[in-house]
């Protein structure tokens, strides 16, 4: 019986290496599957992952209906096993709907692969639905480490070497604009996703290049707001 998988993972737990990995073991097997994914790093209608593997995808837009083009396939004669369906964080809720009708009603596998939570540590709106439709939600066991050896759990957003925690919430990565500026992205624990701690940051804070510092008194909170005598209050 088909299943709607969900993997997800922080950025370098390996996502879009495993989505490349079942796709080859399954076409190994002689089952036929689609691939798709959204803004990946190597382009449109890519699928590629940081240890240098790629493969052409479907490119996944706003108007994409997932229904309609399997549909299409099969109605043309082409046999469909399974999907992969990499950086699903960026799809619409709708659109993970007409994914698990795809499982449903067609019974074909999807594999989905995404961020669960944004530079916010707010959810992807794709990633909610999964969790809520998805047959199994499995969290990737390569675990992505934060610069201070602890277990990186949320994907922070750098602009021009500052990590920001406001702004739009879908901003390609490793790219740089004259509306936005450069943007990176960087796995932290908690801990230092909370105090605004990069790499970059602590590296800065550190009385020697070859320290770095670990500990909570020389990690500084992040000012906060300053409420005016006599201010209202909701």
């Amino acid at each position: 019986m088909a299943e709607l998988l969900f993997f997800t993972g922080t950025m370098d737990s390996g996502k879009s290496t495993l989505a490349l990995q079942m796709d080859h073991n399954h076409a190994a097997r002689g089952r036929t599957g689609l691939i798709f994914s959204q803004h990946d790093r190597a382009g449109a209608n890519m699928l590629s992952s940081r240890l240098g593997l790629s493969t052409g995808a479907i490119e996944v837009d706003d108007d994409l209906d997932f229904w309609e083009v399997i549909v299409e396939r099969a109605t043309a004669g082409q046999h469909i096993d399974y999907l992969i369906c990499d950086e699903a964080q960026f799809y619409s809720s709708a659109q993970v709907e007409q994914l698990a009708r795809v499982v449903d009603e067609m019974d074909i596998d999807v594999f989905a692969f995404g961020i669960t939570s944004d530079f916010r540590t707010e959810l992807f709106p794709g990633s909610k639905r999964l969790v809520e439709l998805a047959d199994r939600v499995q969290v990737l066991q390569v675990e992505a480490l934060c610069w201070c050896g602890r277990r990186a759990t949320i994907n922070a957003r750098v602009v021009d070497g500052t990590m920001v925690v406001e702004g739009e919430q879908v901003v390609v990565g490793d790219v740089a604009s004259a509306e936005v500026g450069i943007v990176e992205y960087e796995v932290l624990c908690r801990r230092h996703y909370m105090r605004r701690m990069t790499s970059h940051a602590a590296r800065a804070a550190s009385p020697s290049p070859a320290l770095l510092p670990f500990d909570l008194d020389v990690c500084p909170l992040p000012p906060q707001p300053v409420t005016q005598p006599g201010a209202a209050s909701d």
